[in-house]
């Protein structure tokens, strides 16, 4: 019990309904930040306590400070990526590509769900690229796209 409540989401403020304009805006927001490599305004959009997690890699970051730090060192307002919607255990989640070249191929680099709480984002689990297909996203997208189209449901 010691271990699952130190891995759930404080219990804090309800997400936002599934779906709802609240939930779609707080994820079009964060999408729209890491895509423009905007650390500062990824990091408005964090609860304090924030988790960021990789399995399997063992390693997590907490807190606002320390999660700003590494996101600070991995993404960049130079590097193109492009983030496609999706949903995970009923969450918001994006498959994430990243540009090889300019005008390139995008290549999947893993797939980040999201665990709000109020208007915030309480948790990051980043999962690696063998799980795109599992939510129908490609391994690879041709050209840039829009995350205006409907994500697909799991």
């Amino acid at each position: 019990r010691a271990s699952l409540r130190h891995r759930l989401p404080p219990t804090g403020e309800p997400p936002p309904s599934p779906d709802s304009p609240a939930e779609r805006m707080l994820a079009e927001r964060f999408a729209t930040a890491y895509e423009a490599g905007d650390v500062d305004a990824l990091v408005d959009l964090l609860t304090t306590d924030v988790r960021v997690a990789m399995p399997p890699i063992p390693l997590e970051y907490h807190g606002r400070d320390v999660v700003a730090r590494f996101y600070a060192s991995v993404i960049s307002e130079t590097q193109a990526y492009n983030l496609v919607p999706t949903r995970a255990n009923g969450q918001p989640a994006f498959g994430v590509y990243v540009r090889a070249s300019a005008g390139g191929i995008r290549h999947g680099t893993g797939l980040y769900v999201l665990t709000l709480t109020g208007d915030r984002i309480c948790d990051i689990t980043r999962f690696d690229a063998s799980v795109l297909s599992w939510f129908g996203l490609p391994r690879t997208l041709p050209t840039a796209i829009q995350r205006d189209v409907d994500p697909p449901v799991r």
